[in-house]
């Protein structure tokens, strides 16, 4: 435990309020020590509030919070807000069933007035309040201003420039913190990044244009107006800050985040002073102040518990390849036989194991920033103009594509390919990022492909099936964490669109599976068996197109067929029950039960206990199996 006498007297924002500077400077030191600390026994993302100490500690002793609301974009960087707001005590719960969540959350305090997970919303939730407090809303407490913490890896999304454009526009006082710490979850791409780095480069030019910025306000009326013209012909002399400028905001930086005196000097003058929206661009850098973050490659983005002397990461060996890297490695080879295949993510190269694409395909590798929507239609591009692209991303991201894959793929039958991670529940980031919805939100467009691997063979195989495909859009979706374990294949080989396998032979009761439940059915299997019942069991392998043949087959010579997948009401099941229904097979009195994920979003556990709670582990398949077959079977089988 770190020495942390000035921290120990902070129980809430309102105690930093009345510390001198110095103080401030102090405590911010503690905070770092007791962030550090806490995480190395839970894990969690620990560069970035490492890069917020000073601010967070800077904007709570400056702003009046919880009135005036603070919102942390994505909010990976929220730890150190959390000590300061009255959670230091809960914080070695952080990410546990039951504990304290890794990002903001409104259930969990007022200080946290906006939840987030997803990038980018930041700005469009603070002006949501901003204008919510000019049309007097009256919340408890009243609303007072309203303070988005947005990095610039989250702000070359689009959605940020669509609430900078509307909150220019509306011209009402709040305020945009821009942490330009040169990377999000991986080092930024694009023409924004550029922009920042220009900006910096600019850096002496943006203190003068600031320093006559700042000094206008004092100048007597008659000689504002020569003053403002020549600010004007310095701004358009230099590329710094323009682009916000244009948008609305004043822009002022960019200032040392790590700087404590050069924060609160900036953040008191636009507090006390500002009238309009104020953008202030703050330079940190992720990690600050502790050597292991700061020499990792993702700046200590997400941790392993570790030991805080060394930064050596507490992690199990796997006993299987991790899905992710079976999917790298099988597209990796994929390319190398096929030059028209190419990959694309949303700033998730690491994540999504096209990192390792990228060092063996450089060219053809394209990470496209936090942007979802366009890269769904730029893969959409790819794909018309002759190319294979597959679009990796987390289920829980592409989501924020939806449109496009509607729109710009779907409708226009073009075969992109979906490499969907992350699927099902996923465990420590919650309900946030749990892959729940993607079979669903697919499975009901026409011309679309469906496929989900039931372990690490089988996505080696769909990879191929994907490359092999070129009638319209095809996806596949695989979990987070390692494989099962299974004999792989040298190389993947094509399934045959719409074709399930059997897995067992038996009697009574079938259970068809979709996806990576199957190792929980085939556990079941053994209970049942010594109980005397005895299922066949067969992968589904596509929610879409079904296996019309077999899943008929299996209705026709069972007396009762359960489904069960890693996903939500409307998706796998909710297809083979209107395939029975359309087929008069309820008709001759098949008892058809499909367990899905429930109708609840899921809070954070071990993804063991999250699938307890949906009630889809091997003791609630064999409870559902015994349940839909009487009670007769259960005193048998007793």
């Amino acid at each position: 435990m770190p020495d942390t006498p000035l921290l120990d007297k902070v129980q809430s924002p309102a105690d930093l309020r009345g510390l001198t500077d110095a103080q401030l400077r102090q405590v911010a030191d503690e905070l770092r020590a007791e962030t550090i600390a806490s995480v190395s026994q839970t894990g969690g993302h620990l560069g970035a509030g490492l890069g917020v100490v000073e601010l967070t500690v800077a904007l709570h002793a400056v702003f009046d919070t919880p009135r005036d609301r603070l919102i942390w974009d994505v909010s990976h960087q929220c730890y150190p807000h959390k000590i300061l707001t009255g959670r230091r005590d809960r914080m070695r719960s952080l990410r546990q069933e039951g504990g304290l969540s890794g990002f903001t959350k409104r259930s969990e305090s007022p200080y946290d007035p906006f939840g987030a997970a997803h990038s980018s919303t930041s700005i469009s939730a603070a002006l949501g309040f901003t204008m919510a407090r000019e049309l007097g809303g009256a919340p408890d407490p009243a609303l007072g201003d309203a303070i988005a913490v947005i990095g610039d890896g989250a702000i070359s999304a689009g959605m940020a420039y669509e609430a900078l454009n509307n909150a220019g526009h509306l011209r009402k006082r709040m305020f945009v913190i821009l942490n330009d710490n040169e990377m999000s979850i991986a080092p930024p791409t694009g023409a924004m990044s550029s922009y920042l780095s220009r900006i910096y480069t600019d850096k002496p030019v943006q203190d003068l244009k600031h320093a006559v910025k700042g000094a206008l306000s004092y100048m007597p009326g008659p000689i504002q107006e020569g003053a403002r013209r020549a600010k004007d012909l310095l701004k358009h002399a230099t590329v710094g800050g323009t682009l916000f400028e244009e948008l609305g905001f004043n822009y002022i930086g960019p200032i040392d985040g790590h700087d404590m005196d050069q924060l609160l000097w900036v953040l008191r003058t636009v507090q006390a002073r500002a009238d309009e929206p104020v953008l202030i661009h703050v330079l940190t850098k992720k990690g600050k102040g502790y050597g292991p973050a700061e020499d990792a490659a993702d700046r200590g983005h997400a941790r392993a518990k570790f030991d805080v002397v060394t930064g050596k990461q507490q992690k199990a060996k796997p006993n299987a390849p991790g899905y992710t890297k079976v999917f790298a490695q099988a597209l990796i080879d994929e390319a190398g036989r096929d030059p028209n295949v190419v990959a694309v993510t949303a700033a998730m190269p690491d994540g999504t194991g096209l990192d390792l694409f990228a060092n063996a395909h450089p060219d053809r590798m394209f990470d496209v920033a936090i942007a979802e929507q366009h890269g769904v239609t730029f893969c959409a591009g790819l794909a018309a103009g002759g190319m294979k692209p597959f679009c990796a991303l987390y289920s829980t991201f592409l989501q924020r594509g939806y449109d496009q894959v509607v729109h710009d793929v779907a409708i226009q039958r073009l075969p992109v390919r979906f490499a969907i991670d992350r699927a099902g529940l996923v465990g420590a980031d919650g309900a946030t990022h749990a892959g729940s919805f993607d079979v669903a939100y697919l499975a009901n467009l026409p011309g679309f492909t469906v496929m989900a691997a039931a372990d690490e063979a089988e996505l080696v195989h769909m990879v191929a099936t994907a490359v092999a495909h070129d009638d319209g859009p095809i996806a596949f979706r695989y979990p987070r964490g390692e494989g099962e374990g299974v004999e792989m294949p040298e190389r993947g080989v094509p399934i045959e669109i719409g074709k399930g396998r059997m897995i067992r032979q038996g009697s009574r009761v079938a259970i068809l599976s979709f996806g990576t439940r199957l190792g929980e059915v085939q556990k079941a299997c053994e209970t049942l068996s010594a109980k005397g019942v005895t299922p066949t069991v067969a992968d589904a392998r596509f929610a879409k197109p079904l296996d019309r043949e077999m899943i008929l087959g299996l209705a026709r010579d069972h007396e009762a067929l359960i489904t069960i997948e890693e996903g939500a009401i409307g998706g796998f099941g909710s297809h083979v029950a209107q395939l029975l229904a359309d087929e008069g097979v309820f008709d001759h009195g098949l008892k058809f039960r499909s367990m899905v994920l429930p109708d609840i979003f899921i809070d954070q556990a071990s993804p063991a206990a999250m699938y307890n709670v949906a009630a889809m582990n091997a003791p609630q398949i064999v409870d559902k199996v015994l349940s839909v077959l009487g009670e007769d079977s259960r005193a048998q089988s007793a």
